[in-house]
C-alpha cells in the first residue's frame, strides 16, 4: 500500500470503537452498581442464550494489554464509552473515584501508545437507579446526565480532544421503549417519542455542562445512527412512509439539535400517539446548542413501506423489530404508519444488506443539509460467521471487503466535497452484542470467550496497513 490509489486527506482520523458494557465485565467491582443492561440481560428470555455482560471481554482487567494490541495493529485513535454506573453509580450524587481512575489510566495508556482517545459518555448503560425513577421517560434524567458529563469532562478534558454526548439515541428511544428488544424493554410508541425528546434534552444540557468545564480547544459531538431511507415502491403511500421514517429516524434528532425545532410533519404524524406535552418551554433552546462535529454510525440502508391492515394481520399486535434485520415486513419502531420492507442481499450475519454506495449517498445528503458541519463515521463494520482456522488465524475476507468498500464509499464522499474527518471501525473486539449475546462477532480481533485469547483477524492486519499508508 505504499502508493494507495485511494489516499485520504492529511489528518484523517483512523480508529476503532467499543462500548463499555460490551467489553468491560467487572460489573460489580470497585464500586460499580447495576445498569439497565445488567437488569435486562439477567431477565430470562431477553438476551439470546441467556448471555450477559458480566464478564464480556474482561477489558476492565486486561486494559493495558488491549491498548498494546491496538498499538500493534497501528490504530491512531480509539473511541470508547465511559460507564455511567461505574462513575456515578446511583446515577446522581456521589462520584466513584475508582471508576474515574480506570478511565484516567486508560487515557494515559492510550496517549503513551500514540493513540488519541475519543470519549463517548452514554452508550446505553443507564444506571438502574435512574430507570427506577422513570429512566428516559423522566425529564430529570437529562439533568442527571449533564451532571455526569461535567464529572467526566472535568476529569479527562485535559487529555481528550473530543467528547461525544450520546451514542445512537434512536436505539435508546425506539429499541428500548417501542420494540422492547433493548433495555429497559418497554413496548410503547408514545413512550419512545418522550424518550427521544429527553435524550435530545440530555444531549443539549450535557453539551452545555461539558463546555463549562472543558478547555476551549476540546470539541463536543453527538453520534447518530442515521437511516438512509428508501421507499419499497414509488407509490404515493410508500413515498409518504419514507418521509415519515426519515422524520422519525433522522430529523427528530437533527432538527432540534441543529435547527432548533422539531419537524412539523413529525408532530402532525404522531398526534394520535402523543400530545407532546413532554416538550416544555425552553427545551428547544437548551437542545439547540452548537456542536463541533456529528458522528454517523452506519451499516446498511433502510427500506420501508406504508402500513396496511393486511400487513398488520400477518403478525401479533405490538410486534416490532429492528428494521435493518427484519426478514419480512415488520412495524417500524415508534410508529404504526410504517413497516420495514425486506431487502435483497448480499447480507452480513446480522441479515443487513451490504451496499457501500448507500453510505456515500447518506454522507452527501447530510452534508447538503448541514454543509458547515464536520462529519465523522464513528461506527461501521460487519458481523460474519468467523472461523478460527487450524493455523490459528481468522481469514475474514467478507469483513475485509466490507471495510475496504465502505472506506472507498467515504473516500467517494470526500471527493464530492463532504467534510469527513475520520473513521472508527466497529468493532475492535468481538463482544457482547446486546440482545444477540455472544452469537454475533463484529470484531477485527477474535476473542475466545473461554480463555480471553485475542487473535487479530485478516481484516485487522489489512486495516493497520491501510492506516500506515493513509489509504489503500
Amino acid at each position: 500500500m505504499s502508493n494507495p490509489a485511494r489516499q485520504f486527506p492529511p489528518g484523517f482520523v483512523w480508529g476503532a470503537a467499543t462500548a463499555a458494557y460490551q467489553i468491560e465485565g467487572a460489573i460489580d467491582e470497585d464500586g460499580r452498581l447495576p445498569s439497565i443492561w445488567d437488569t435486562f440481560s439477567h431477565t430470562p428470555g431477553k438476551v439470546a442464550n441467556g448471555d450477559t455482560g458480566d464478564v464480556a471481554c474482561e477489558h476492565y482487567h486486561r486494559m493495558p494489554a488491549d491498548v498494546a494490541l491496538m498499538k500493534d495493529l497501528g490504530l491512531r485513535a480509539y473511541r470508547f464509552s465511559t460507564a455511567w454506573p461505574r462513575i456515578v453509580p446511583a446515577g446522581s450524587g456521589a462520584v466513584n473515584q475508582a471508576g474515574l481512575d480506570f478511565y484516567s489510566r486508560l487515557v494515559d495508556e492510550l496517549l503513551a501508545a500514540g493513540i488519541t482517545p475519543y470519549v463517548t459518555l452514554y452508550h446505553w448503560d443507564l444506571p438502574q437507579a435512574l430507570d427506577d425513577a422513570g429512566g428516559w421517560l423522566n425529564r430529570d434524567t437529562a439533568s442527571r446526565f449533564a451532571e455526569y458529563a461535567a464529572v467526566v469532562g472535568r476529569a479527562l478534558g485535559d487529555r481528550v480532544p473530543m467528547f461525544t454526548t450520546l451514542n445512537e439515541p434512536w436505539c435508546s428511544a425506539y429499541l428500548g421503549y417501542a420494540s422492547g428488544v433493548h433495555a429497559p424493554g418497554h413496548r410503547s410508541n408514545a413512550e419512545s417519542l418522550a424518550a427521544a425528546h429527553h435524550l435530545n434534552l440530555a444531549h443539549g444540557l450535557g453539551t452545555t455542562a461539558l463546555r463549562s468545564v472543558l478547555p476551549q480547544s476540546v470539541q463536543v459531538a453527538l453520534t447518530l445512527n442515521l437511516a438512509h431511507v428508501r421507499p419499497a415502491t414509488d407509490s404515493p403511500a410508500d413515498l409518504d412512509a419514507a418521509r415519515h421514517a426519515d422524520a422519525l429516524s433522522n430529523r427528530i434528532f437533527l432538527e432540534p439539535v441543529l435547527d432548533g425545532h422539531y419537524p412539523a410533519d413529525l408532530l402532525a404524524d404522531t398526534a394520535h400517539l402523543t400530545d407532546w406535552s413532554f416538550l416544555h418551554d425552553g427545551d428547544l433552546k437548551s437542545i439547540n446548542v452548537p456542536i463541533d462535529a456529528l458522528g454517523i454510525n452506519y451499516y446498511s440502508p433502510t427500506r420501508v413501506q406504508a402500513a396496511t391492515p393486511e400487513l398488520w394481520d400477518q403478525m401479533p399486535r405490538g410486534f416490532v423489530n429492528d428494521p435493518q434485520s427484519a426478514p419480512g415486513p415488520t412495524p417500524y419502531p415508534g410508529t404504526d404508519l410504517v413497516f420495514s420492507a425486506p431487502q435483497d442481499g448480499p447480507y452480513t450475519a446480522m441479515g443487513w444488506r451490504v451496499e457501500p454506495a448507500s453510505l456515500t449517498e447518506l454522507l452527501v445528503d447530510v452534508h447538503s443539509r448541514y454543509p458547515d458541519l464536520p462529519l465523522l463515521v464513528t461506527e461501521n463494520g460487519a458481523a460474519y460467521e468467523d472461523v478460527l482456522s487450524p493455523d490459528g488465524a481468522v481469514h475474514d475476507g467478507d469483513r475485509l471487503a466490507y471495510v475496504r468498500d465502505h472506506l472507498a464509499a467515504i473516500h467517494d464522499a470526500i471527493g464530492s466535497g463532504v467534510d469527513v474527518r475520520g473513521y472508527f471501525l466497529w468493532s475492535l473486539l468481538d463482544n457482547f452484542e446486546w440482545a444477540l449475546g455472544y452469537g454475533k462477532r463484529f470484531g477485527v480481533v477474535h476473542v475466545d470467550y473461554e480463555t480471553q485469547l485475542r487473535t487479530p483477524k485478516d481484516s485487522a492486519r489489512w486495516y493497520g496497513a491501510a492506516i500506515t499508508a493513509g489509504g489503500f
